[in-house]
């Protein structure tokens, strides 16, 4: 079974309508409503074609995925290291590169670097995609 598990980070993906966090780096940790063995993640930025500035230097660019059982856990299990390709399309899906067959409840997101904005990085939608621990039975 193919769960997409989707965080709107905003209502829509308009170009502003984002997370923003300042500087280049910065962490976002997710709490799912269940159990889920993930098996990719999606990431989504507005297109260059739609940016004000033309650019996209606000997207995250090179990030990691850990999974964790709670938030009290002080260090999560490695998913995956990933480069989101601010050439490519606005919505980019990353398979988990770390299989490890655990189940997660909570989900941290950090990323290391953007595409050169200095100010700010801004997250539009964030999705994990997997099996819900109530399937495996």
């Amino acid at each position: 079974l193919f769960l997409p598990l989707l965080l709107p980070l905003q209502p829509d993906v308009q170009p502003g309508n984002c997370w923003a966090f300042r500087g280049s780096s910065g962490v976002l940790v997710l709490r799912l409503s269940m159990s889920v063995s993930p098996s990719s993640f999606s990431l989504e930025h507005v297109p260059r074609s739609l940016s004000p500035s033309g650019t996209s230097s606000s997207a995250p660019r090179d990030f990691r995925v850990y999974g964790l059982q709670d938030e009290e856990e002080e260090e999560g299990k490695l998913l995956g290291s990933f480069r989101y390709d601010q050439d490519g399309e606005a919505l980019q899906t990353f398979p988990v590169t770390e299989q490890n067959g655990s189940w997660f409840q909570v989900v941290e997101l950090q990323v290391l670097s953007n595409w050169g904005n200095p100010e700010y990085t801004c997250l539009y939608r964030f999705r994990v995609h997997g099996s819900p621990a109530d399937t495996q039975h």
